[in-house]
């Protein structure tokens, strides 16, 4: 009776190592499935940030523009401006573009 009792809790044993040993195996058969999935998401939220910025080859082109409509008086002495004047307000016009170039030759660690 013991020797029977025995062979069941060895039986049971190689059971679990049996079964331990397919579920290693069918994970790491999906692997690259599962890094796939992961680097997918991982550019799509990269995506919705939006463009990426790359330090050394990034041209960025800012025009500002300034008027100022202004009244001054000067001095019969020459001493310089006496009185200054503000007419109207100062507008500032600023347009920014920043262009990536060289983007065939930038190494993104891949």
């Amino acid at each position: 009776m013991i020797a029977y009792l025995n062979r069941h809790r060895g039986q049971s044993t190689l059971e679990y190592a049996v079964l331990i040993i397919i579920i290693i195996a069918a994970l790491l058969s999906i692997q690259i499935y599962i890094k796939r999935g992961v680097q997918g998401r991982l550019k799509s939220s990269a995506d919705d940030i939006g463009d990426q910025f790359s330090p050394g080859n990034t041209n960025v082109l800012k025009a500002e523009k300034t008027k100022t409509v202004e009244s001054q008086q000067f001095g019969i002495t020459g001493q310089g401006v006496q009185n200054s004047t503000l007419l109207n307000k100062e507008t500032t016009n600023s347009a920014t573009q920043s262009v990536v170039v060289n983007n065939d030759q930038e190494y993104w660690g891949q």
